[in-house]
């Protein structure tokens, strides 16, 4: 895979993502569903929103490493969220955090929405490449 990022102004510099990512040559691309935080069993959690975004990192970091592919591929991240202000006050170091840990470099919109599964108050959306 070729992976190319493109981001044409300076204070894109200053966001956790790019405008656009061009892939070339890819070997496979994986089509998330959308990722909230569902323990194994199936539960949805009762943590606050800061816990449920560890936990869906957790599952999403394990559906991509089942699938045989790396975080590092990650090219497209959408958030959903029932609050953006919650979630850049109380998540934006873990979401930070995560997306350095794992090098990524993607694409990103986030959408604020009335509500999600299970009254759940954020849900990652992936697309993988290797």
């Amino acid at each position: 895979m070729q992976k190319q990022t493109i981001d044409p102004w300076k204070w894109g510099e200053q966001t956790n993502s790019v405008q656009a990512v061009e892939i070339k040559q890819p070997e496979g691309t994986l089509y998330c569903s959308g990722q909230v935080a569902i323990n194994a069993a199936g539960q949805p959690s009762t943590a606050d929103m800061r816990g449920q975004l560890i936990q869906i990192f957790e599952n999403l970091e394990h559906l991509i490493d089942t699938a045989g592919y790396e975080c590092q591929g990650i090219v497209r991240l959408n958030v959903f969220t029932t609050s953006m202000m919650e979630f850049f006050t109380t998540c934006g170091d873990v979401y930070q955090e995560w997306i350095a840990k794992h090098g990524i470099k993607q694409a990103t919109t986030m959408f604020e929405v009335k509500g999600l599964y299970a009254n759940l108050g954020v849900e990652l959306e992936a697309t993988v490449v290797k």
